[in-house]
């Protein structure tokens, strides 16, 4: 079975958003039974050089969008990075799942060999979009999902692996 570049793509960055959200709604209803501030949840991190939970958020989001963007050669919408409650991280998180659904794979797939550019702080990147989802978007993604799972945990959140992994089929 061959998976198209849209197939290996769009739907593992919605799935790993969406995952996200369910993990801020037990965030919201932990904070909510033991009386914990949000704004806790929300700016706790792992370590000290590390982004906040809102940071995890806002680069996953960032990431997806501007994968969906540079694979289909459209044009991400822009969000400010000024989100200080869950309930905005959540509406970041839709807003972002939004943009990615309405990614045709039309857009996308047969540009396996097209080359993807842009900057990283100083530094230019340049990949053919295969590799680009291969070695930069997912990993990327799963980067921060992952620490934002984990400061969750580390707070307290009740979260699981399934949480992470979301629904199996």
């Amino acid at each position: 079975m061959t998976l198209s570049l849209y197939e290996v793509s769009i739907p593992a960055l919605v799935r790993g958003l969406e995952n996200l959200s369910m993990q801020i709604d037990k965030a919201v209803a932990f904070a909510r039974d033991h009386g914990i501030d949000e704004a806790e949840l929300v700016h706790a991190r792992l370590a000290p050089d590390m982004l906040d939970f809102a940071g995890q958020v806002q680069r996953a989001s960032d990431t997806a969008k501007f994968g969906g963007a540079r694979l289909s050669q459209g044009q991400a919408p822009g969000f400010a990075d000024e989100e200080t409650t869950l309930d905005e991280l959540k509406a970041r998180i839709t807003r972002t799942v939004a943009y990615l659904q309405g990614v045709a794979a039309a857009d996308i797939d047969g540009g396996e060999q097209r080359e993807i550019r842009f900057k990283a702080g100083q530094r230019e990147l340049k990949f053919t979009a295969q590799d680009y989802v291969r070695s930069f978007l997912l990993p990327n993604l799963y980067f921060h999902l992952a620490t934002a799972y984990g400061i969750l945990r580390h707070k307290g959140v009740p979260l699981g692996k399934l949480d992470y992994l979301g629904k199996i089929q």
